[in-house]
């Protein structure tokens, strides 16, 4: 579990094992070219961040109940937001680029999800 003390720290694995989660599944998906993969990592620094700490108060201060309700709201405006960024600036089109988002979303929240229960 992580205090209050060690939440710098928890933030910076949780930001790299995101971009490294995301680009992975970002390569699976068909993205290849550098400005691609460099704005799903620059996306993240953006929204990560927000997503990892605000639920993380929200649980101190109102409970469990209340920390899910706000991360699956922010795990939604995250789609949305990062959705938007890719269809501006992503040449890849192959895959809709909130589609793309979603994507990747689910699947760095779920694999870190696993990683989290291993480790703690």
């Amino acid at each position: 579990m992580i205090s209050i003390y060690t939440l710098p720290i928890g933030m910076i694995i949780c930001l790299t094992l995101t971009i490294i989660i995301e680009i992975i599944l970002a390569i699976v998906l068909g993205l290849r070219e550098k400005k691609d993969i460099i704005n799903v990592i620059l996306v993240n620094f953006i929204t990560n961040p927000i997503v990892s700490t605000v639920p993380f108060f929200f649980n101190i201060f109102y409970g469990l109940y209340y920390r899910n309700i706000v991360l699956f709201i922010l795990e939604i405006l995250t789609v949305i937001i990062e959705g938007f960024v890719y269809n501006k600036y992503l040449s890849f089109k192959k895959i809709n680029p909130y589609m793309l988002s979603l994507l990747l979303n689910v699947g760095s929240y779920f694999i870190g999800n696993v990683i989290n229960s291993i480790i703690y």
